[in-house]
């Protein structure tokens, strides 16, 4: 059985001080708990809800935090982009690019990704069949680029409303790569906060349960130390707390299940 990777942080890149306080507490569990820990916080919201919304510090003087948080920490890094010339730039810090749900179909991003040979981790469209993703994976390994991961995240489900397909983990697996799973954006309301994005935090340790023993490798989580002061996805962000109870589940449950799922 893989060792587990956990892609972990602040939605958004709040403060210096913010990232400072989770990415060595995250670490320090993974250490103890033997995960792959990869520190994750994005310098751009690019689709938040509202034109108001905190978007994050951009990309050159976010690129400069996450450099000084992996310099400090000895963590690996991973963040997201929403438009091709970021991902050369932005291949510098990161270990691991991300690709948002909503652009998994941009071809041209898609691309510039796969040239960085990073890890690409991409998350499935809330509006994408899981064996859509082969279209996906066919752009990113046309670069020769074959480190990929899939991402489940949710599927929409009528209005402000996302729910998880559990068979869907067990059809990307079918494509040939590693599934990770979206414990926190699963649990989303899209819009559903009158002009803001919501959700059920609540959830969270249900859902990820559910998904390991249904056959995800990996997880992706947004952790902050107050949820509720998160300038990003609060309501559907696990408190930083909470991270050891729920990784030590997960990894009881992987010791379970083997490589059987």
């Amino acid at each position: 059985m893989d060792k587990m990777i956990l892609i972990a942080g602040p939605c958004v890149i709040e403060s210096q001080q913010c990232l400072e306080t989770v990415a060595p507490h995250i670490a320090d569990i993974c250490d103890d708990l033997n995960i792959d820990y990869f520190f994750k916080s994005s310098f751009d919201k690019a689709n938040r809800t509202s034109v108001s919304s905190f978007r994050g510090p951009g990309m050159e003087k976010g690129i400069e935090m996450l450099q000084k948080i992996k310099d400090e920490f000895g963590v690996k890094i991973t963040t997201d982009i929403h438009e091709p010339n970021q991902a050369a730039p932005v291949a510098k810090v990161a270990d691991m690019i991300q690709i948002p749900a909503f652009l998994c179909r941009q071809t041209d991003l898609l691309i510039a990704a796969g040239q960085t040979n990073r890890i690409i981790n991409v998350k499935k469209g809330q509006f994408m069949a899981p064996w859509d993703m082969k279209n996906v994976i066919g752009k990113l390994e046309s670069t020769g680029n074959k480190k990929i991961m899939l991402c489940e995240r949710g599927t929409s489900f009528g209005y402000n409303r996302l729910v998880v397909d559990m068979a869907g983990i067990y059809e990307m697996k079918k494509l040939g790569y590693p599934i990770v799973f979206d414990a926190t954006h699963s649990v989303q309301q899209p819009g559903g906060g009158n002009g803001f994005t919501t959700g059920n935090r609540e959830y969270i340790p249900t859902l990820t349960r559910a998904a390991i023993a249904a056959g995800a490798e990996h997880l992706f989580m947004e952790v902050h130390p107050d949820p509720s002061k998160a300038l990003s996805d609060g309501p559907n962000s696990l408190e930083l707390s909470e991270v050891r109870n729920l990784l030590e589940k997960v990894v009881e449950i992987r010791n379970v299940i083997g490589d059987s799922a």
